[in-house]
């Protein structure tokens, strides 16, 4: 696989930024803005004027620059297209998680219960409670440890321990005395131990945070 995806352009330049810079001899930079509210500004007209100026300087420069995009997909991507797109989406979700600005809207439901709506009501009545951003936090943290485990092929490893040793014991026979069915019992040095219980309970998790993943998948946005 392969991306290139540059940054946002930005190639507007606004009809009160090139006055200002023309009138430098102006030293109040305030005078420049708001010019519509003010009847008979002395530079009302070159603001329409110069729109027309920063729509062309826009277009060419998009033009010239555009913000670039590409993807190549190589068919190997696709043989465990959950772990290619792992690699990708858990370094931006820890990412968006450190730079975000505000969060949307999490159901309470989708939380434990001490960080739900009720247990903390807003300063103001058009304010969010107190626990809004947490929620957030919260769900990212569940995402984050859905594709951390979900990139770790051994993560089930610190459950289990001590080896195993099993030996295949004959439990039934035919009339001539051949065994035909056997049952697996632990031998001598048989010493494994797995909390299933355990494993199912991060699984569970893991399940949850995919969940909310595509729950919430539109508020992945900063």
């Amino acid at each position: 696989m392969k991306i290139y995806k540059s940054k946002y352009r930005n190639h507007w330049i606004s009809p009160y930024t090139m006055l200002e810079k023309i009138c430098f001899w102006e030293k109040d930079s305030d005078v420049f803005y708001n010019i519509e509210d003010k009847p008979n500004h002395p530079y009302e007209k070159w603001v329409d004027r110069l729109s027309y100026v920063s729509k062309a300087i826009q277009w060419f420069l998009d033009k010239i620059h555009p913000r670039f995009e590409y993807v190549e997909i190589d068919y190997w991507d696709t043989w465990s297209m959950d772990h290619t797109l792992g690699l990708i989406i858990l370094p931006m979700l820890k990412q968006l998680k450190a730079t975000k600005h505000g969060s949307p809207l999490v159901d309470d439901e989708d939380v434990p219960k001490e960080l739900r709506s009720i247990y903390a009501l807003p300063r103001e009545a058009w304010d969010t409670d107190g626990n809004h951003f947490k929620r957030w936090d919260w769900v990212l943290d569940e995402m984050i440890f859905a594709f951390e485990h979900k990139l770790n092929d051994d993560w089930q490893d610190e459950f289990r321990s001590g080896e195993a040793d099993w030996k295949h014991v004959a439990c039934e026979w035919d009339e001539n005395g051949k065994a035909t069915l056997f049952q697996m019992e632990e031998g001598p040095n048989h010493t494994y131990k797995c909390d299933y219980d355990a494993i199912n309970a991060v699984q569970k998790r893991i399940d949850n945070g995919f969940r909310l993943f595509g729950k919430y998948y539109q508020g992945l946005w900063d």
